[in-house]
């Protein structure tokens, strides 16, 4: 399913058919695809948190014990 959506998306943001995506496309258009709507949805993000980055703010402190966590560390 998500490689259908994947096409669509592509065909949509270039104005192709489903076909010409798949004869024309490769996985170099999925990485930009992906990395554009990432950026665009954090934008859309922020501009609903009234200009606010949605991301939090970790100290350098916090992200070893998050990645110690994650390790089985802690």
């Amino acid at each position: 399913m998500v490689s259908i959506l994947q096409v669509d998306g592509l065909g949509k943001r270039y104005g192709l058919l489903p076909s010409e995506v798949i004869s024309r496309g490769n996985t170099f258009d999925l990485y930009i695809m992906d990395c554009a709507l990432t950026f665009e949805h954090h934008q859309h993000k922020k501009a609903m948190n009234n200009g606010k980055d949605p991301m939090p703010e970790y100290t350098q402190e916090q992200l070893v014990n998050i990645f110690n966590k994650g390790q089985g560390k802690v």
